[in-house]
């Protein structure tokens, strides 16, 4: 099905959009061009602007962020290594429909989940939890709810962005690499 028709694949292109450019490479690269807040000096990348944003949340909302704990850096590191290059193939595979990205979503989604409760705990109930966990849970509720949609729309179906044909009909001849019609059955093996 063209995306046109998949209008809901917006959403997750959408929220992989906003991983890959902002929170990816903005806001967990920040964490790790700046290791430590006692003594550190504004890096190439990111901006200052976005670097004293990501400082004021922290500072006023999510101590975590700030005290960047060992575990703390190890999910950027984890996000910036692995997840950020998903995200670019998962863009182009929602936006051309390509059912190649079923397992490495669904793999995406069961260690997005796993890393966002871990971390929602330590904001909750660890040293370094914050004093306003309902806005900290309310900014994380995406990162925990979107991969249970993908794996909703990734499992559900065996070719998640293919519609089912009604019965009786043909399926539609593919060319093939030469720009012929490929057969629609193999030919028989001479014996």
């Amino acid at each position: 099905m063209p995306l046109r028709e998949r209008r809901y694949d917006l959403v997750f292109i959408a929220f992989f959009c906003l991983n890959l450019f902002f929170i990816t490479y903005v806001v967990d690269i920040e964490q790790l061009t700046i290791p430590s807040l006692h003594h550190w000096h504004y890096p190439l990348w990111p901006p200052p602007a976005l670097v004293r944003l990501i400082h004021w949340y922290g500072r006023r909302y999510d101590p975590l962020l700030m005290a960047r704990p060992a575990f703390w850096k190890m999910t950027i590191w984890i996000d910036v290594v692995f997840f950020g290059p998903f995200y670019a193939f998962a863009i182009y595979a929602f936006v051309r429909g390509r059912e190649w990205i079923r397992v490495p979503a669904i793999f995406w989604a069961g260690m997005m989940s796993s890393n966002v409760l871990i971390i929602l705990m330590e904001e909750r109930f660890g040293v370094h939890r914050t004093p306003h966990f309902a806005l900290v849970l309310g900014a994380n509720l995406p990162w925990l709810l979107l991969p249970f949609a993908v794996v909703a729309r990734m499992w559900l179906r065996p070719h998640p962005f293919t519609r089912a044909l009604p019965s009786g009909t043909a399926a539609p001849v593919t060319a093939t690499a030469a720009g012929e019609p490929a057969p629609a059955v193999p030919a028989p093996i001479p014996q």
